[in-house]
């Protein structure tokens, strides 16, 4: 072992990260297009510089040991950076200026992909690359420069971010048409608190929504049911089986249909906003800035009439 580690790579550290998220050095290896024993071997060596132990054998996986997981975050900064580098080089040559990754979080997804196809339309030299997450993986994506952009509610907390709002985000209560309630108007916070939720995940932006109508006004939470999207959460309330806070821009289809209903309750709906926004220190390519200039300048019109003015209150 070395006493500055001198001989540990990026590459080791690059395979050193699969290894930890597959938690197999086989999947780790078809991740990276290597043999299984390739991994094997830079894992001993990068273990024998550090001189700790960084796997244990459980069955046909592996388990990252305390030492490693504490690497972790010092890996992903190196990586992370080494990669910073060489796109800065890049974008300087002119490379990747025609390049936009964007992240949107999956509330976004029923109307992201038309947005994303008006922008494309003005701007068909540009390499679009979109993906779809949850609210955490959205920010981690941001975190870690896997994208430069990001299509979401609240902005982050836990990073500094440039958020630009250019739209307000509606979220309401849904129920089933013949649900009891779908009958009233005004229903009183203290009266919703006796009926059955569906909820997402912890997190999320429909669960704080969620949290905070109860929790603000002194109320415990209602009993709910967690599940693991809003596409479920509406079959859910459209087989009756219970109330949901949900956007009213993942509805809109539905709504009209007449499969679910808009309740009238206090305080609803509860309006939010939607932004475009990247990493405060961040410094964006050509395309990106015109992506986020689109989106400013152009993203307020096109949610009111893809919503119409119900479901896109300005």
């Amino acid at each position: 072992m070395t006493k500055d580690g001198s001989r540990i790579t990026l590459r080791q550290l690059e395979i050193f990260l699969a290894a930890v998220e597959n938690r197999s050095f086989a999947a780790a290896a078809e991740t990276l297009s290597l043999s299984a024993p390739a991994v094997s071997m830079q894992m001993s060596k990068l273990g024998e510089e550090l001189g700790a132990v960084l796997f244990e054998k459980e069955g046909r996986s592996i388990q990252p040991t305390e030492i490693a997981n504490a690497l972790v975050p010092y890996a992903r900064q190196m990586t992370t950076t080494l990669t910073d580098a060489v796109e800065m080089v890049k974008s300087m040559q002119g490379e990747l200026d025609n390049r936009v990754r964007v992240a949107m979080v999956s509330t976004a997804r029923n109307f992201g992909p038309q947005l994303f196809q008006e922008f494309q339309k003005h701007h068909p030299r540009i390499d679009l690359q979109i993906t779809i997450a949850n609210r955490r993986g959205v920010i981690e994506a941001l975190e870690t420069g896997q994208i430069d952009l990001a299509l979401m509610g609240r902005p982050p907390r836990r990073i500094e971010v440039t958020a630009h709002q250019f739209a307000r985000h509606p979220y309401v209560l849904i129920s089933h048409p013949d649900h009891p309630l779908a009958r009233f108007r005004r229903i009183r916070r203290a009266d919703l608190a006796a009926h059955r939720f569906l909820v997402r995940e912890p997190g999320s932006g429909t669960r704080m929504v969620h949290e905070h109508y109860f929790q603000s006004d002194g109320l415990s939470l209602p009993q709910s049911q967690e599940m693991d999207s809003n596409a479920n959460i509406k079959q859910a309330v459209m087989a009756n089986m219970g109330l949901a806070f949900i956007s009213a821009h993942t509805i809109a289809l539905e709504h009209e249909a007449g499969k679910l209903t808009i309740l009238d309750a206090e305080d609803m709906p509860e309006l939010r906003d939607w932004f475009v926004l990247y990493p405060k220190e961040a410094v964006l390519g050509a395309a990106a800035r015109q992506f986020r200039d689109f989106i400013k300048s152009k993203g307020p019109r096109f949610m009111r009439d893809f919503f119409g003015p119900t479901l896109a209150p300005v």
